[in-house]
């Protein structure tokens, strides 16, 4: 979908505006409309995914349940850290 929007812009202002403009400004219309539908298309879910059947999680600091990831944020948010005040 990407490189149908690239060859468009291309052709558009390479080729196509020598024997019209309008026909150029439209190819451009069309092609910046592909993106956002490739980030749809990419980002979609699939018919297996039931993300609405997945359990809610009552603890807002319970985690992601990776070890690391939460080591990481917990370090990032200051959580894991001593007080150093005395």
């Amino acid at each position: 979908m990407m490189s149908t929007c690239v060859v468009l812009f291309v052709m558009a202002w390479s080729v196509v505006r020598l024997w019209s403009v309008q026909a150029a400004i439209g190819m451009c219309l069309v092609a910046a409309v592909i993106p956002p539908i490739a980030a749809i298309v990419g980002n979609r879910r699939g018919p297996n995914e039931r993300w609405f059947d997945e359990p809610q999680e009552k603890d807002p600091d319970a985690g992601t349940g990776d070890p690391e990831s939460d080591a990481w944020w917990d370090e990032l948010e200051g959580k894991g850290r001593k007080d150093r005040r005395r």
